[in-house]
């Protein structure tokens, strides 16, 4: 292949895939609806073609070029006019979860799913495995502050990368692991699995997919039904717990979080987590464990989890003069969201707080209001932000007010993302969470 188009190549999977495409000797084209800075480095850094919008001229331009593959991601409607270009062209159509599959059947991939946690605990994964002597490639779903991109490339010749695996759209479906890490199975994407029974169903036949003597790693305690081949070996992580490879003794103190991580063979005491937010605990376990399968030693481990920076928009602090503190998190489902408020509700004990939310797609509005509201009035001040519709079409009584209708907080308000500073500024508050999926990431203090 000489020519690969990317049709939603801003996005945070296909960014990766058009950067890896560039650096192995193609020339990548792409479309997307906005000139994001995702975009522009693709522009401007890896001198990728990029246009934003629909254009015959545009289509003119393509013909004079060879393609081999499209790569096309379900935010795309296949009503698009590059789409139905290449599908009129009888040229291959890959989804990126395809694309990712062959790299897989290619190299030894670390997989790792999950409701949540996948996007840390992938990063987690990378940065041990990098910084260590074994080193890896990796395809992430965020942007690494170690390493500034959702690219990492082996340096040392080894075909291990890691890789987060999507369940939506059962994309997840297309790869085959080396090593499958499942971190949380509870409901979400009803839209697609109608039943939580079918969504647990997808994950179980995920674990079918592991290559022959493989691992699978579960977080304890999950619902998942195995259904991995005999000659794979299935390993299990917790925080306390009886799980082979868990994190115990957590302290905190000092802005730190201190722990001890046992592995069959032994343990490695004082371990400090780089990013000292409590749900990075278990994420930790899971990617120690990896890192330790991959042939880790104790002491790369233990240096490799106190350099951790995290990954942009998942618990990070975005501002703090000293007085004020906005952090931002890219939660939006039920269960993420509790576990983002009681870090912050920790961290922050006696401080006024208030939660800004952002709900992501109507769909899940609608499946999951009440337990949005339940979350949200753990915290005493919450803003709820009008719902950010990604790929979807309005539902008829689907808005943020039927959440806001269930809080329970002591102060509730609505609003829209141009109006939340106008909106903070009326109320009392020295730390500010924004939670959500979607462009509520965009938004800074005093702006």
């Amino acid at each position: 292949m000489k020519n690969v188009f990317f049709l939603g190549i801003g996005g945070i999977g296909m960014s990766a895939l058009a950067r890896y495409y560039r650096f192995i000797g193609y020339d990548v084209w792409g479309y997307d609806r906005t000139r994001s800075e995702l975009c522009v480095k693709l522009e401007e850094t890896d001198g990728c073609h990029i246009v934003y919008e629909e254009s015959d001229e545009y289509i003119e331009m393509l013909e004079k070029r060879d393609f081999d593959m499209a790569v096309v991601t379900p935010a795309v409607p296949k009503d698009n006019l590059y789409y139905r270009y290449f599908e009129g062209k009888n040229i291959t159509l890959k989804k990126r979860a395809q694309v990712l599959g062959d790299i897989t059947r290619e190299k030894r991939g670390v997989c790792v799913a999950g409701t949540h946690g996948k996007t840390t605990t992938s990063t987690m994964v990378t940065h041990l495995l990098k910084q260590s002597h074994v080193d890896c490639s990796a395809f992430l779903g965020g942007i690494s502050k170690n390493f500034g991109s959702n690219l990492v490339l082996a340096e040392n010749g080894t075909d291990i990368v890691a890789i987060e695996a999507d369940e939506f759209d059962r994309s997840f479906y297309h790869l085959t692991p080396w090593i499958a890490v499942v971190t949380s199975t509870d409901a979400d994407h009803l839209d697609i699995y109608g039943t939580h029974e079918a969504y647990l169903d997808a994950f179980a036949h995920f674990t079918s997919l592991i290559v022959e003597g493989g691992v699978l790693l579960s977080k304890e305690g999950i619902k998942l039904e195995s259904r991995v081949k005999e000659s794979v070996r299935h390993y299990t992580y917790s925080v306390g717990g009886n799980a082979d490879y868990r994190a115990e003794n957590v302290r905190v103190g000092n802005g730190k979080i201190l722990f001890d991580f046992v592995y069959p063979e032994g343990k490695i005491r004082d371990i400090d987590l780089g990013v000292p937010v409590m749900v990075n605990v278990e994420n930790a376990a899971a990617a120690m464990a990896v890192g330790m399968i991959c042939g880790m030693t104790a002491d790369e481990l233990k240096v490799g989890m106190e350099s951790f920076k995290g990954v942009e928009r998942r618990f990070e602090v975005k501002y703090n003069d000293g007085v004020k503190v906005h952090i931002d998190d890219y939660a939006h489902h039920p269960d993420e969201l509790s576990r983002s408020i009681e870090s912050v509700n920790m961290l922050y004990e006696g401080k006024k707080i208030v939660v800004a939310f952002q709900p992501h797609l109507f769909t899940r509005t609608r499946d999951f209001y009440k337990e949005f509201a339940k979350v949200l009035s753990m915290s005493e001040q919450v803003v709820i932000l009008d719902i950010y519709p990604a790929r979807e079409t309005p539902i008829d009584g689907v808005t943020s007010k039927i959440i806001y209708d269930e809080l329970t907080s002591r102060v509730k308000r609505l609003s829209t993302l141009k109006g939340l500073q106008m909106t903070l500024d009326e109320m009392e508050w020295d730390v500010l969470l924004t939670v959500g999926s979607g462009d509520i990431g965009l938004f800074k203090i005093g702006r």
